[in-house]
């Protein structure tokens, strides 16, 4: 039996699978191109955010189980898979702390403006301090788009370590979770656009989703308000956010995720002011990758073992 792996996982994960006869192979680069070149006999793949296309299931005729490090599965053509009988699952709430601590370092490292502050400070600027603006984040407003696991876990880090208020728009969630956590519940985007000094998305969904965050959302913001984004690139629109940006709309922007992933190097986004990105790593703690990593090795095994394993998704 062999497993293909797309990206790298923890070598836990390397180690159970091995230690259970199940042979591992890393794809020889992290694009599906190479995937579906490379897939061969493989009878299972644990694959990251590069997912898993049509070309390359077609491409593995032996392949009965896709394990998804990760909750989002939209990079995954998971009709097809089930169209051919193989399983499809995820690794739900594993890497939910890190992902939400995360999101707390970009609303204050963008509330305080740290990365310009550090480049300033390199550059011999130490008089940025005079001109920093920055802001105070207790008594503030922070608006949830979305309110799931992750942004529960955000919630009560903001509201008790930081002393600011939270509200969130999740028309799926019931209202007693948010009475559970102290949430005030908003009935509409626009609402808690309006009312939110800091903006955090938490929502899922798919990548032909239509961006939540976009110029006329955007302008329902307020002149001093943080857009933090660590849920779905597709969930904001780079250019009309760049924008925004270079008019003064905001504070600022802090983005984990991004509508292209890599993003070309001469992107608008990448030039605005007052913008923090970093590379899709809301789960890569130590923890969390060791978490999701033997997650999708127990999966995997499973399957291949003939047992029902945890977490299936189901086809669209």
């Amino acid at each position: 039996m062999e497993c293909f792996i797309t990206q790298p996982v923890h070598e836990a994960a390397i180690a159970f699978l091995n230690s259970h006869g199940i042979a591992t192979r890393y794809a020889s680069n992290p694009d599906m191109q190479t995937v579906t070149r490379e897939i061969g006999s493989a009878d299972a793949v644990i694959t990251r955010d590069l997912g898993l296309d049509r070309q390359a299931i077609l491409a593995a005729p032996n392949l009965k189980i896709i394990s998804c490090h990760g909750a989002g599965t939209n990079r995954i053509d998971v009709t097809t898979a089930y169209e051919r009988s193989i399983l499809v699952t995820n690794t739900p709430g594993a890497n939910s702390q890190s992902v939400a601590e995360l999101t707390v370092g970009l609303i204050l490292a963008s509330a305080r403006n740290i990365c310009q502050a550090d480049h300033a400070v390199r550059q011999g600027n130490w008089d940025f301090r005079y001109s920093a603006q920055g802001i105070e984040l207790h008594g503030k407003t922070l608006g949830l788009i979305g309110f799931g696991t992750i942004a529960q876990k955000v919630a009560t880090i903001a509201s008790k370590g930081l002393g600011m208020r939270c509200i969130a728009w999740s028309p799926s969630v019931p209202a007693a979770v948010f009475t559970k956590h102290g949430v005030e519940q908003s009935h509409n985007l626009e609402e808690l656009l309006k009312n939110a000094d800091v903006v955090s998305i938490h929502r899922s969904g798919k990548t032909t989703d239509k961006p939540i965050i976009e110029a006329s959302t955007l302008a329902l913001m307020r002149s001093h308000a943080i857009l933090v984004n660590v849920g779905r690139g597709f969930a904001v629109d780079s250019a009309d956010l760049a924008q925004a940006l270079e008019d003064g709309q905001l504070h600022g922007a802090a983005l984990d995720v991004l509508q292209q992933e890599p993003p070309p190097r001469d992107a608008p986004l990448l030039r605005a002011p007052s913008l923090i990105v970093t590379p899709h790593l809301g789960g890569t703690t130590q923890e969390a990758l060791q978490r999701l990593a033997l997650i999708c090795a127990h999966q995997v095994w499973d399957v291949l073992t003939g047992k029902k394993p945890e977490h299936l998704v189901l086809a669209h």
